[in-house]
């Protein structure tokens, strides 16, 4: 869940904190917008090649400091699983594994490392069903008890989201279980950082291929979630900025019942009939979400297409409320009861026109 970095070098262009749970992207109005015949198409032209003009140049400027700054910390293999192991088996395992990472990380002089690997254990109690303390990292991690929930919900994240800014990842999870242990105690909500997320400031931000990748391993994820849950359990797919291409290009079994987008800059797709689910699909965007300025157009694989929350996409809308890219899951925010709502079944049953 990117929260702004970079806004400085890429904001004029529409680009900062962008396409994943904050990324930059160039999200879009489907293939018919590649035609540049009126005057307001020639104008949509001329700011897509300002966005990519502006991302390149902060690449060449950003991605060399990113690097530097993030050099590899040494961290043990992660742990392999049967496929039928328990997720209790899978937390104790975990937990032993991000223990190993701290202590490598320190003994590296990683200290920032591992104070912020020390903070996801949380006195032991964290529940992990899968920890990768390598590189960027890959965490899945649950809050509730899943083995009993009858309703889930998947927080799918986007740009430069990574072990190294997880803590804001995580509160937005903690925020959202606690929201909706209030209307259903049988809940859980599960993060998934599952995939090398984007970089904010980058070109691979602008395409579709971490998506690809990310939703090769979502799609088995939703089927073990399925099987570690309740019998009948429903789960829930919220995809913000960037996760939103990636949920779009995961096939979803009939356990999906939701899949949500929020703040997205487009998901690749026309409309909802192109998407692989027969999930209920949701859009909202905040009021002051700088995503709304970013030209939704498709161009030879750059940009995501159409607007989610445009009515001819045909997803149901529902109120963001009026915050930022990175406020959708903030307590008390309209946003957060709206997400909480559609996971546990109560919102209102608003039908958009499905195009």
């Amino acid at each position: 869940m990117a929260t702004g970095t970079a806004t400085g070098t890429a904001g004029a262009a529409g680009a900062a904190d962008g396409v994943g749970t904050g990324g930059v992207s160039a999200g879009g109005v489907g293939a018919g917008g590649a035609v540049f015949s009126t005057g307001r198409a020639r104008v949509r032209g001329g700011r897509l090649r300002r966005t990519l003009l502006a991302s390149l140049v902060a690449t060449a400027v950003v991605v060399p400091v990113s690097a530097a700054a993030s050099a590899k910390a040494p961290a043990p293999a992660p742990v392999v699983f049967a496929e039928d192991a328990s997720p209790q088996s899978r937390y104790a395992a975990n937990r032993d594994n991000l223990a190993e990472a701290v202590r490598m990380a320190q003994d590296a002089d990683r200290s920032g490392r591992a104070g912020r690997l020390r903070a996801m254990a949380a006195g032991g109690t964290a529940q992990f069903l899968a920890f990768d303390g390598s590189g960027r990292g890959r965490v899945v991690e649950v809050f509730g008890e899943l083995e009993t929930a009858d309703r889930i919900a998947v927080l799918v994240p986007g740009s430069d989201t990574t072990l190294d800014t997880y803590e804001r990842f995580r509160s937005g999870a903690v925020a959202l279980q606690q929201r909706l242990q209030a209307g259903g105690p049988r809940s859980a909500v599960v993060a998934w950082l599952g995939y090398d997320t984007p970089g904010t400031v980058s070109t691979t931000v602008l395409t579709a291929g971490r998506a690809e990748e990310a939703a090769a391993e979502l799609g088995p994820l939703l089927d073990r979630l399925r099987d570690m849950a309740a019998p009948g359990s429903r789960l829930s797919l919220l995809c913000h900025s960037y996760g939103s291409v990636v949920c779009a290009r995961t096939p979803t079994g009939p356990a999906v019942g939701d899949m949500v987008f929020f703040g997205s800059p487009g998901t690749g797709a026309a409309s909802v009939r192109e998407l692989q689910t027969s999930a209920r699909v949701w859009a909202g965007r905040g009021g002051a979400d700088w995503i709304a300025g970013v030209p939704h157009v498709r161009l030879g694989g750059i940009g995501f297409g159409t607007d989610p929350v445009d009515p001819a996409f045909g997803a149901r809308a529902f109120d963001a409320g009026a915050g930022g890219h990175s406020d959708y899951l903030k307590p008390g925010t309209r946003s957060l009861d709206a997400l909480a709502a559609i996971v546990l079944g109560t919102a209102p049953a608003q039908e958009a026109s499905r195009a």
